[in-house]
């Protein structure tokens, strides 16, 4: 018999300077059993980042291989912004250019992230509907201890600085901007 996803809930407030974007929203996250905690939390806060009127999560990880993890589709069902977390490979990236207007890549894993990137930076450089957004080990291992089956969730962006905060955490994130610049 197979494992079923782990349902979380993250009612989570958003205060996006940098986009003039304020809301408070309840997700409804599905946990894939291979996903861990970490991954989690990585895809509420690409979420948080992007968070606008039709935004969804999609099947993740038990998806088909044609789908992001986060996606916004406009009203003819074009793909307007495909997000991945993680390090998908370079025909995944490719083929998310291809069809989409905006794509962003969330990477995340300390030292990794770079030997992922820099064999294929050059080969990917000609997309530039790409974005790729390092977040640091450190902050995204500390996403872990708000992570849960029911979380309230703080995110505060300003000058591209991230803040992630619950009833006893606060954590600030400096993303760094790997590739892109839309």
């Amino acid at each position: 018999m197979a494992i079923k996803a782990t349902i979380c809930k993250a009612n989570i407030q958003i205060a996006d300077m940098d986009r003039g974007y304020y809301e408070d929203l309840s997700l409804t996250i599905a946990r894939h059993p291979s996903e861990t905690d970490e991954r989690m939390m990585v895809r509420i806060l690409a979420f948080a980042l992007h968070a606008t009127k039709g935004l969804k999560f999609t099947e993740g990880i038990s998806s088909k291989e044609d789908e992001p993890d986060i996606w916004l589709k406009d009203l003819s069902g074009d793909i307007e912004l495909w997000i991945d977390v993680g390090l998908p490979d370079e025909k995944r990236i490719k083929k998310a250019c291809n069809r989409a207007k905006h794509v962003y890549v969330y990477p995340y894993g300390g030292r990794i992230v770079q030997s992922w990137w820099q064999p294929m930076a050059g080969r990917l450089s000609k997309h530039k509907n790409l974005n790729v957004i390092a977040l640091p080990q450190e902050a995204t291992k500390s996403l872990l201890e708000m992570a849960g089956r029911s979380m309230s969730l703080q995110c505060t962006v300003q000058d591209g600085q991230v803040w992630m905060s619950d009833s006893e955490n606060n954590l600030l994130l400096e993303p760094e901007r790997l590739y892109g610049g839309i």
